[in-house]
């Protein structure tokens, strides 16, 4: 691999304006396909198999409203006195607002202003038809009605429901701008030269614009889910800026060592850019394990974001070297400040790995005991569905939910859709309302819909508890487990509860019975590419269970902020929140993924140093030398990119920004810095033992990069320029 490799990198840097050209074609090619012929992406949540999605497909076949989604526009009068009993003016506004909403595109019907005992709030609910058929225009055209019909009204008027859940994202560009601003920070004060700094900008943002046009072309194969882009956009660029520091770093090496151009990039593509296969593969097979969930929504998305990741490894193979060709030795000019030459630019990261080694026992022990307390509080992790009162109050959503609740109650804010198939008993209909209705978790039951003809039945149950309310969940399994088996005992009718909150309660419980298994996949996989890849046994486990570490860690960190409440407001959060059921396994996919990347940069540097020098300690000290600028650069990126997309409002993207950045943070530090090199001192030169018959039979993958190569020919670099910065590394 490593010739083919060099040969490429040294190609696409002899001719780069081919590669480039290659490049420029296929993406205009892709991004004219996905505008003509792109199909929309899916927007969905449920599971195939759970009772809710039995639910929805039965609300489906007899073409009832009630099998799509649903909006509410809640109003109370501006006048704190003022009730619509008392009030004709305001009845009138409160009629003229349901007649002017019931006209809204894709509205299937408006509901009566149902109104609150107190007679200060009434809620006119909307009903909008199934998911695949709705755009996130609909949800534009609710918001601009709002705002019309504020103007003038003695109402306050609020909007909320279904439709946000399904359609509302957070202003486009601004969390990759925010992460992009910090990404050219840091690359600025890491290379210290302005061009060496773009060109790895530069081709992430060539391979994330490629990566996410393509999604749409490959909804013809799978039906990619809509917030996939928002997630390997956060992913990709993370990924594709850290490959690219790791070769442009590699190649800066080569070229202070008096390489051409062409020379110093392939090398820098046979080296660097071999962890860079691997960390990315690595990151595919893990996320592409989330197919065992069984989930299609999951299974998809983690085709998308594998999709992202493979286009970043390739523009790193390939558009990068030629970038680097095209660059030459000016990748070193335009310096925002300067720097000597030193003969040792390692020598703090060495001196700080032969401390670790002198001290092995004891950061060892301490690097275990802090990661064993920060996860800790996993075991009080509670999966939910946070609902839009933990939005902050600004937003027009949590605004309607404080008035749904203060005036109906909180329940009113989660309503159970109940489906029942009538077709060979359509009498059970009443009494199955009565028993729904004498629950004591269900506060009022709304009167039947009865479609005989196609034989089906709807309840709409409004719970006395709010949606993330554990009580809910209660309620919801013992409607399935007594009530409905007591009424429908020998009648051939069935029930299924259904609705947003059932619905994502079913997909946790299925995600969670799949998590062992999951898990077990993700690592025997990652343990077998990378036994591959360094020819041992125990690096690869003892990699799998530091990642285990480092993850647990972040979860016990989102439990604080997020359960607990400690430092919530920080990151903008006014209420506790539980954890979304799907979180734990698509964090545990990009995180186990991202974790081994680390792992693959750090052991790739140290296994070369160990087949040059056979001496352990000394290439776990040369290992971290070479690697931990570059590492902590890499992580400091994708810090800045993880964070930057949890500064929205919504809840979800928060736990995703900080659960990945706290991750990252966790893993560069006091893993990649202290655990790896205290644990590979203890277990001396055992880190590379493997079996001799396992040896035979796996396929040769060294990662040596010498006897490939052919001998180099010094090229003295040009007369350095007043503005010229040496490489740093």
């Amino acid at each position: 691999m490593m010739s083919n490799l060099y040969r490429l990198g040294r190609y696409a840097a002899r001719r780069p304006w081919r590669v480039i050209g290659a490049w420029l074609v296929i993406s205009a090619l892709v991004v004219a396909a996905s505008s003509a012929f792109g199909q929309k992406l899916e927007e969905s949540f449920g599971a195939p198999g759970v009772d809710s999605q039995h639910a929805t497909d039965l609300l489906s076949a007899a073409g009832s409203d009630q099998a799509g989604l649903t909006a509410q526009v809640v109003v109370t009068p501006l006048d704190g006195g003022t009730t619509f009993q008392n009030s004709a003016a305001a009845r009138a506004a409160l009629a003229r607002i349901q007649s002017a909403a019931a006209e809204l595109p894709q509205v299937l019907a408006a509901g009566p202003g149902n109104i609150s005992p107190d007679g200060r709030v009434a809620i006119i609910r909307l009903q909008y038809p199934v998911l695949d058929k709705l755009e996130p225009s609909d949800l534009e055209n609710l918001k601009a009605f709002g705002e019309q019909a504020r103007v003038d009204s003695p109402l306050r008027i609020e909007l909320g429901g279904d439709l946000f859940y399904a359609f509302e994202e957070g202003a486009p560009g601004i969390a990759e701008g925010v992460g992009l601003a910090a990404a050219i920070v840091i690359l600025l004060l890491a290379f210290g030269s302005i061009i060496a700094m773009g060109l790895p900008i530069g081709m992430a943002l060539f391979g994330l614009a490629l990566g996410i046009s393509s999604l749409s072309l490959m909804t013809y194969l799978i039906d990619i889910p809509a917030w996939a882009p928002v997630l390997g956009s956060m992913v990709g660029l993370g990924v594709g800026i850290d490959y690219a520091l790791i070769i442009v770093t590699r190649h800066r090496e080569f070229l202070g060592l008096g390489m051409s151009v062409q020379e110093a990039a392939g090398r820098a593509v046979a080296t660097a850019g071999q962890a860079v296969v691997f960390a990315g593969g690595t990151v595919v097979i893990a996320i592409l394990g989330l197919a065992v969930a069984g989930v299609p929504f999951m299974t998809a998305g983690g085709v998308a974001i594998s999709l992202i990741v493979l286009v970043m490894v390739l523009a790193s193979l390939t558009l990068l070297p030629a970038f680097l060709g095209l660059t030459g030795h000016w990748i070193n000019r335009l310096g925002i400040h300067r720097r000597h030459r030193s003969s040792a630019p390692g020598l703090g990261w060495q001196r700080w790995a032969g401390h670790v080694s002198r001290h092995a026992v004891v950061y060892a022990i301490s690097a275990t005991v802090l990661l064993l307390a920060l996860a800790a509080p996993v075991l009080a992790l509670k999966v939910g569905t946070p609902d839009e009162g933990a939005l902050p109050t600004q937003r027009t959503e949590r605004r309607a939910y404080d008035l749904v609740a203060a005036g109906f109650g909180a329940g009113s804010n989660g309503p159970l859709v109940i489906a029942i198939d009538i077709s060979k008993d359509p009498n059970v209909v009443q009494p199955l309302a009565d028993a729904i209705k004498a629950d004591s978790g269900i506060a009022s039951v709304v009167p039947p819909e009865v479609n005989a003809e196609a034989g089906v039945a709807t309840l709409i149950a409004i719970p006395t508890t709010g949606p993330q309310d554990d009580t809910t969940m209660e309620t919801v399994k013992r409607l399935r487990s007594e009530v409905f088996p007591a009424v429908l005992d020998g009648s051939p009718a069935k029930a299924h509860v259904g609705g947003q909150v059932a619905t994502l309660a079913d997909v946790g419980q299925k995600v969670n019975d799949r998590l062992p298994w999951f898990i077990g996949a993700v690592i025997l996989l990652s343990v077998l590419l990378l036994t591959l890849v360094f020819r041992s046994i125990v690096v690869p486990l003892k990699a799998a269970l530091m990642n285990l570490l480092s993850i647990g860690a972040s979860f016990g960190v989102m439990v604080m902020v997020f359960q607990w409440g400690w430092a919530a407001s920080l990151i903008g959060l006014e209420s506790t929140v539980p954890i979304l059921p799907f979180i734990p396994m698509f964090m545990f996919a990009v995180l186990f993924g991202l974790s081994m990347d680390y792992e693959v940069f750090l052991l790739s540097r140290i296994r070369e140093e160990y087949l040059l020098t056979g001496d352990n300690e000394t290439s776990v000290s040369n290992g971290i030398a070479s690697t931990g600028r570059v590492i902590t650069s890499a992580a400091l990126i994708m810090i800045s990119v993880f964070v930057s997309f949890g500064l929205g409002d919504d809840p979800t993207a928060k736990m995703f920004g900080l659960g990945l950045a706290v991750a990252v943070l966790i893993d560069a530090t006091i893993v990649r810095l202290v655990l790896v090199p205290a644990a590979m001192k203890l277990l001396g030169n055992a880190n590379w033992w493997i079996p001799t018959w396992l040896n035979r039979l796996l396929p040769t993958l060294h990662l040596d990069p010498h006897p490939t190569f052919p001998a180099p020919t010094p090229t003295p670099p040009p007369t350095p320029l007043p503005d010229d910065n040496p490489a740093l590394v």
